[in-house]
């Protein structure tokens, strides 16, 4: 199960918030070693934001595992303000019904079935939380394997925004997937998942997407 939060809606998850910030330094800072913001051990940068939602993947012990990060590109967020250069096929995206998914990591302490999982589950939530909050289409930065693998392979509809290039260590895309309710059926089915996995934090229930 993944819960959507936000700064408003954090504190009925208890810890939950700074746990995830708490684990981007885990991955972020201390593994990638990205130069980016930390204050006691939580990696945070300007987007983290009350406009910013948070999709969290936790264990059977409700410790944070996984995180994803959404921002409505109506909104300042990471391609515009830090790498329009990547989009190179038509305006930077500003919308209200276009999101941004960025700062996706899963814990490296899980084993790789289980990570895999995880992030067969953020697809499917991402499309889920799409249709239940007017998402069109989302925009990210990610390496084209991520894309062909998760997505194309699912028979979802994604757009590249440009040609790779190098971020760091790896080469990465800026890419636009558009959210349907066609398309949620194809990556549960694709990633073999039957039920809804996004909880929205205020909710008792899964979505029935």
């Amino acid at each position: 199960m993944i819960d959507a939060i936000s700064l408003k809606t954090a504190h009925l998850l208890g810890d939950a918030l700074p746990a995830a910030h708490r684990l981007r330094y885990d991955i972020f800072v201390e593994r990638q070693k990205y130069d980016v913001p930390s204050w006691q051990g939580m990696e945070w940068d300007q987007f983290d934001t009350p406009a910013a939602e948070y999709l969290l993947w936790r264990d059977d012990e409700g410790r944070v595992r996984a995180v994803a990060r959404l921002i409505s590109t109506s909104r300042p967020y990471m391609i515009a303000e830090l790498w329009p250069e990547l989009v190179e096929t038509g305006e930077v995206p500003a919308s209200d019904d276009i999101w941004e998914v960025s700062r996706v990591g899963i814990d490296r302490r899980l084993d790789a079935a289980t990570r895999a999982r995880v992030l067969s589950e953020m697809f499917c939530a991402l499309a889920e939380f799409g249709l239940e909050s007017g998402v069109r289409a989302y925009v990210f930065v990610t390496p084209p394997r991520i894309i062909d693998a998760g997505l194309v392979a699912a028979g979802i509809d994604v757009r590249r925004l440009g040609a790779p290039k190098r971020l760091g260590r790896l080469p990465v895309v800026a890419a636009q997937s558009f959210v349907s309710h066609g398309g949620l059926i194809k990556l549960r089915r694709y990633h073999r998942i039957a039920y809804p996995v996004l909880r929205i934090a205020g909710r008792l229930d899964a979505l029935a997407a």
